[in-house]
């Protein structure tokens, strides 16, 4: 094995953030139960479930810019071999923006709509990096070029409201390039947007990993988009993550009910097939469930254990790993 066939298989392999048994309490009530993930370098990994499963508060997490009643009880987030829950207030002001960057699930009102796009990417380029005025805006020309936004003089000097939706994640994900993030947080990208524009923003960011090597934690409740561009994924539901596998096994041959449930919920081609739906709705943080929470909405639930017993996460074939007492 020659050495560059080594160093390509170590790139491969390199975890550049992990989430080891992170615990988070809002009062009394848990809503993240031993959340266990590792992002490799420069690929796509999909966080998916329904609404209120627990996916924003995970990335949440990871940016510790949590809600005040919110406390991270036990756990870890190494980000290239730091524990980042013991950073400083200012080492995560450091951290945010510079190496890991956000694409919140709204982009109608994640910019500001006193001051044009150009100063707001000048500033976000000028605060994560020691360059004059003009070089800034030298770097944000060249960030606006690569996530292919048309008429650049033009959208610098624009206000956000005189931007479509689409326009202005391309600002937000050029936010993201100007500061080289090595990490982005993709909270939902595709919200508010229309089909054509959703599959813009996501070859975009496909094309961003491939050709800057840059890792994506993508969340999103949608399974049919997910398919098309995640590397591996991971399915939570009410805090828990109950399966994880790369993602051509994942679609092939899901193995955790909840998971089966979900892609047999998607719209198909087939207008012969109904679309299935999952009875009951998930729980909230204040609901008690014991054992699997799956188990009220669950086609395969056993009485006597579902009820009694607390799923863990097992490796049931290489590499995929499933919660589940009976499958």
């Amino acid at each position: 094995m020659t050495e560059k066939v080594k160093e390509s298989i170590i790139i491969i392999m390199e975890k550049l953030l992990e989430i080891k048994n992170l615990n988070l309490f809002f009062g009394e009530n848990q809503a993240l139960y031993d959340v266990n993930l590792i992002l490799e370098k420069g690929k796509m990994h999909a966080l998916a479930g329904e609404s209120g499963c627990g996916k924003t508060m995970t990335a949440m997490s990871v940016m510790r810019l949590l809600p005040k009643s919110a406390v991270i009880k036990s756990g870890e987030v190494i980000f290239k071999g730091d524990n980042i829950l013991y950073y400083t207030e200012n080492q995560m002001r450091e951290l945010r923006g510079n190496r890991i960057a956000l694409i919140p699930q709204d982009p109608m009102t994640s910019l500001n709509p006193l001051y044009t796009v150009g100063n707001q990417l000048i500033e976000a380029i000028r605060a994560h990096s020691k360059v004059s005025h003009h070089q800034a805006r030298r770097k944000a020309k060249e960030v606006l070029d690569m996530v292919k936004m048309p008429d650049i003089d033009n959208k610098l000097s624009a206000y956000p409201h005189e931007l479509s939706g689409g326009m202005k994640q391309r600002i937000i994900i050029a936010m993201a390039l100007g500061t080289n993030a090595e990490l982005i947080i993709a909270d939902e990208p595709t919200t508010a947007l229309d089909v054509t524009i959703q599959k813009q923003i996501m070859d975009l960011l496909d094309e961003i990993k491939k050709e800057l090597g840059t890792t994506i934690l993508l969340i999103s409740h949608d399974l049919a988009l997910v398919s098309n561009y995640a590397d591996s994924i991971s399915v939570m539901y009410s805090g828990h993550i109950v399966e994880e596998a790369e993602a051509e096994e994942f679609f092939k041959n899901p193995l955790h009910p909840y998971s089966r449930a979900l892609l047999n919920s998607l719209p198909t081609r087939n207008p012969m097939l109904k679309l299935k739906t999952i009875e009951g709705t998930p729980p909230s943080i204040q609901e008690k469930i014991s054992g699997c929470k799956f188990h009220p909405r669950c086609d395969l639930c056993v009485s006597n254990l579902c009820t009694k017993e607390q799923p863990v996460l097992k490796e049931k074939t290489l590499k995929h790993y499933s919660a589940c007492l009976v499958k």
